[in-house]
């Protein structure tokens, strides 16, 4: 006999790629925390960098579709996922030893594909067509890491050459789009969306894939007067 296959309800399955990005956004926010050499936070700063890496992309996102309040402030499980990955982070901080900084490369890059197909799906589910899912999926994605990176006291990441980040998740985010205009179940399309993301991240940090300077280093001293 054939069971028949049912189907994860959507709002179910945005809910469970969200809460998931969340808690690794804040997973890793915290253990990058505990392990930067600049400054030396406390509780509260590495607390609140670890909120600001998990919430601030979804909490932009949501301010600029005016559905009412962001996820965040309105459903309070948010919170705790993000608190939840925050205390753990903490906690394994220092006994993950050397392997700290590819434990935090490999949750980044999760978090960054995760939150990429969020932000498309709550667009869509908000009916907004694709140019903006896509810009949202991409804002949700870098826009914790934005956030966290300003008050570090540092250039956004994304701004400067280096390995492909915001790039990876924009590659995320359209995949995703892809396979919803192609009418691909949408558990499918979530699964490629964050694989190409997190692929791409992985990818491009194990050979050294970087984006290259729009000003050139060989400028004249009168090219530099302004």
């Amino acid at each position: 006999m054939n069971l028949p296959i049912t189907k994860m309800p959507i709002d179910t399955l945005f809910s469970l790629v969200d809460f998931l990005g969340v808690f690794v956004g804040a997973f890793g926010g915290a253990l990058a925390a505990v392990r930067d050499t600049r400054y030396k936070y406390d509780l509260v700063g590495v607390t609140g960098l670890a909120l600001v890496s998990a919430l601030g992309g979804g909490i932009t996102r949501d301010l600029i579709l005016q559905k009412g309040p962001p996820l965040a402030f309105a459903d309070v499980r948010y919170l705790i996922t993000a608190l939840a990955g925050a205390v753990i982070g903490m906690l394994l901080a220092q006994k993950i030893g050397k392997n700290t900084e590819r434990a935090v490369i490999f949750i980044d890059a999760a978090a960054l594909g995760l939150f990429a197909v969020a932000g498309c799906t709550r667009a869509l589910n908000n009916g907004m067509t694709i140019l903006a899912a896509f810009l949202l999926g991409v804002t949700t994605a870098v826009g914790g890491g934005c956030i966290r990176d300003v008050l570090s006291g540092r250039t956004p990441k994304i701004f400067e050459r280096g390995e492909l980040y915001a790039i990876a998740a924009a590659f995320g985010a359209a995949m995703f789009l892809l396979c919803d205009a192609l009418k691909l179940p949408r558990e499918v399309s979530t699964i490629v969306g964050s694989l190409c993301g997190f692929g791409l991240r992985l990818l491009a940090l194990r050979y050294h894939w970087e984006t290259r300077s729009i000003r050139t280093e060989n400028l004249t001293p009168k090219d530099t007067k302004n």
